[in-house]
């Protein structure tokens, strides 16, 4: 009882200070529902990244590969705070001195309509295919299980998980459809502190159960006992085998903190440059502090239940369960809504921006005024997160699912990211290569790794297998020698679409060469600290390799 009131008690906090920060933001406007007026500071930008980057099928997932392969995947989290850098010194300049609402908006600019139309397209396909969905499906079997929802109210899991859905799913429209992304900020600026606290709890509690009590001498235990586990460099056959973060691991880390709208809309969102500069190098030093939450707990889950455990999935639950004390247990609960929430949320406000900005403006009614467009966008957002709940409990296997999340989002933001950087950093490129790239890279992603890559890894395993191979261990690595990673496959087509796009600039160049013209929306006077502070998060980075290596 007191974990089901101190959970209800944090989440109804949480909605009144966001109901109450919002209430003099005019959401009628396009920038105001949007952009939350082009208001936002580096703390809550700051705040509002790292809640709409981190759910439960990271916080699970993650710790559940560090628990197989140890402190290698943290490469998901550290080499996040270098493609931060970048998008607050290169990116994020461009981004404000063009008043884009939208990154599709700048490829109407710089190509054309239906480049954009394209490119809008592809990433609604991602989000409302697999991001909605999943989120809903992990949160909801996390939350369930957390409560004993079915043995609570006395109904079976399928009727628990369908309501954990509906619940999640209703809350999180109405701060997404009705809050704008002010409200989706605001609330995800609070959480963030709640996440930070409570997932810091989850490490500090399993190691003093490993040190009898003792915090210093659970850690020299934790790394006196497991060494290997402790070293940055990932081997073949593991998630994230070294070599790879010099090449796809950064492309994704770039499209993902640098293009990809359901991030950087809380960037274009800033009051000015330096706001949004500051507000993502924050975000930098936080996330390099991601892996004592996402990491380090599924290390000790191995260490503390003997890698005993049925799937790797469950470590961090486990974990939870096993080390927490019981009066905490609701609050964490609620912390872990609000990163469901977050996730959700703010996958669906940038959905509804898409919609609303790229086609209902741009195709369906070209002289709709704001007013208008808010309210297609809001009805948008209404039928597809309606149509998320009642995908999400079709998901039989959502663990494998997130398994392969990565590689399935390749087929959309390497392409993305792609014509992107050919967009700012050349001026003649027309529109034809755009489409081209985007098309080639993603029918060339999806030929790769959908196609090609399950014939040779059948035909090596049946090689292995004829030739009297039968360890588990062994066949993982022939399986991974069979084809190469799919960080590889991204890097190598992301040079293939670049050069296809630069032979067309050079046969067909534009007869005009393109100019990014300032609008004036913000003030576009960087931080000045900003290539300091940048180049001492990378620094930090690169020790951190160093020193675990």
């Amino acid at each position: 009882m007191i974990g089901i009131i101190s959970f209800v008690g944090f989440t109804l906090m949480v909605a009144i200070i966001s109901y109450y920060a919002t209430r003099s933001t005019d959401e009628k406007s396009s920038d105001g529902y949007f952009l939350g007026g082009r208001s936002l500071t580096a703390g809550v930008i700051a705040g509002s990244l790292l809640l709409t980057n981190l759910s439960t099928e990271q916080i699970v997932g993650l710790n559940g590969s560090a628990y197989t392969d140890g402190l290698s995947v943290m490469a998901w989290e550290t080499l996040a705070a270098i493609a931060m850098v970048v998008t607050a010194v290169f990116l994020l300049p461009r981004y404000l001195k063009g008043g884009l609402t939208t990154v599709p908006q700048f490829l109407s600019k710089r190509f054309d309509v239906s480049t954009k139309t394209i490119t809008s397209g592809l990433f609604l396909t991602g989000y409302v295919v697999v991001l909605l969905p999943v989120i809903l499906y992990s949160g909801s079997v996390a939350i369930s299980g957390m409560f004993n929802v079915p043995e609570m109210l006395n109904v079976s899991n399928t009727k628990a998980l369908w309501m954990c859905i509906w619940g999640i799913g209703i809350i999180g429209s109405i701060y997404a459809v009705f809050g704008g992304l002010k409200a989706v900020a605001v609330s995800d600026s609070i959480n963030a502190i709640g996440l930070i606290i409570g997932g810091l709890l989850i490490p500090v509690f399993g190691l003093m159960a490993i040190g009898d009590g003792s915090l210093t001498a659970g850690l020299d235990t934790l790394m006196s006992a497991n060494p290997d586990r402790f070293k940055s460099m990932g081997q073949p056959g593991q998630e994230v085998p070294f070599s790879t973060i010099f090449t796809g691991m950064m492309l994704v880390q770039l499209f993902y903190w640098g293009t990809n709208q359901q991030i950087i809309q809380r960037a274009l969102g800033a009051k000015n440059l330096a706001e949004g500069q500051k507000g993502l190098l924050l975000a930098s030093f936080l996330k390099i502090l991601g892996p004592l939450i996402l990491v380090l707990p599924g290390i000790i889950a191995y260490h503390y239940f003997e890698g005993g455990l049925a799937t790797s999935d469950l470590a961090y639950p486990e974990l939870v369960r096993a080390v927490l004390p019981k009066y905490l247990v609701g609050f964490f609960a609620a912390v872990l809504f609000g990163a469901i929430l977050s996730s959700f949320n703010s996958v669906l406000n940038s959905s509804v921006t898409l919609f609303g900005i790229d086609i209902y403006k741009q195709h369906i009614n070209k002289d709709a005024d704001e007013k208008t467009v808010v309210k297609y966008g809001k009805i948008f957002g209404i039928i597809l997160a309606v149509s998320a709940m009642f995908i999400a409990p079709l998901i039989a296997n959502a663990g494998s699912l997130f398994n392969y999340l990565q590689e399935i989002n390749g087929i959309y933001s390497i392409p993305i990211f792609t014509i992107i950087v050919v967009g700012y950093t050349t001026k003649r490129v027309p529109a034809i290569a755009a489409k081209i790239g985007v098309i080639s890279g993603s029918l060339l992603y999806i030929l790769s790794q959908f196609i090609l890559k399950p014939h040779f890894i059948e035909n090596a395993l049946n090689e292995a297998k004829a030739s009297g191979i039968t360890d588990a261990a062994a066949l993982k690595l022939v399986e991974a020698d069979a084809y190469p990673h799919f960080l590889h496959v991204m890097a190598i087509l992301f040079i293939l679409n670049i050069l296809i796009m630069l032979a067309i600039g050079k046969i067909k160049p534009r007869e005009t060469a393109y100019e990014l013209e300032y609008t004036k929306q913000v003030d576009i006077e960087p931080w000045k600290h900003t290539k300091t502070v940048g180049a001492l998060v990378v620094l930090v980075v690169v020790s951190i390799y160093i020193y675990f290596a």
